[in-house]
């Protein structure tokens, strides 16, 4: 069956081969798609010129027009995955929404791409999404009251929390399913039967471990880092 973007390369058109297929027109959007599609099914190891190319229909060496290298490639790869997350965002009149939407957003993207997101969180990627994101965040601290120096403070201590979470999540997504089912059982197996006369607080606790659930707790994370923020902010009337 064609992949999603080998239909999108062969309707880009351009000049055949001489096998008669259709040539596709690359651009540097077309390149990140099929690299992402490809992490997405096979994985990091996906990330190389020639696999690309071969999902493509193209010649590897024609990716290099547009990437400098393997690095360049996950850089834009990594800015397309903000690029995702903004898409359709509007900025709300209360700082703390919007910076509650976009991290959302962001995470939600993460796991949707969990093996692209591994390489992707630790990274800068010096581009437009980036650039955006950033802007926002400044811009919804500096609504706070926070001066550039603080803001930018706020700012570091946010993103990382948020982009550390991220890439644990999606670290623990790439892991295969025995594997993951074995770690969540654990919080209603081996911490449900830990004496409570060597671990009081795990036994106390016990019957509440295996109900937290990833995903809101993610929410509750977030929530705790922004009434930190709130708290400190300048324009909080306490």
């Amino acid at each position: 069956m064609e992949s999603r973007t080998g239909k999108r390369a062969a309707a880009a058109g351009g000049k055949r081969a001489e096998s008669g297929r259709p040539r596709p027109s690359l651009s540097p959007r077309l390149i990140v798609e099929a690299c992402l599609e490809l992490m997405d099914t096979v994985g990091a190891d996906a990330l190389t010129f020639r696999r690309i190319g071969a999902q493509l229909g193209a010649d590897p060496t024609a990716l290099y027009r547009h990437f400098r290298n393997k690095d360049d490639l996950l850089l834009a790869v990594a800015d397309h995955l903000l690029e995702e997350g903004l898409e359709g965002l509007e900025p709300s009149d209360d700082w703390r929404q919007t910076l509650r939407g976009l991290f959302i957003r962001i995470h939600k993207v993460y796991l949707s791409h969990p093996r692209a997101a591994v390489l992707a969180t630790v990274r800068i990627t010096r581009r437009p999404a980036e650039m955006r994101v950033i802007e926002m965040t400044l811009t919804a601290l500096s609504d706070a009251g926070f001066s550039p120096e603080e803001a930018v403070r706020h700012y570091r201590a946010l993103v990382d929390s948020v982009l550390a979470w991220s890439c644990m999540d999606a670290t623990y997504c790439t892991l295969d399913a025995h594997t993951r089912r074995g770690d969540e059982s654990a919080w209603s197996g081996e911490y449900a039967v830990v004496p409570a006369a060597t671990h009081p607080h795990i036994a106390a606790a016990a019957p509440y471990l295996a109900s937290v659930e990833d995903g809101a707790n993610f929410h509750f994370a977030l929530d705790l880092m922004l009434d930190a923020i709130a708290a400190r902010a300048p324009s909080n009337p306490a």
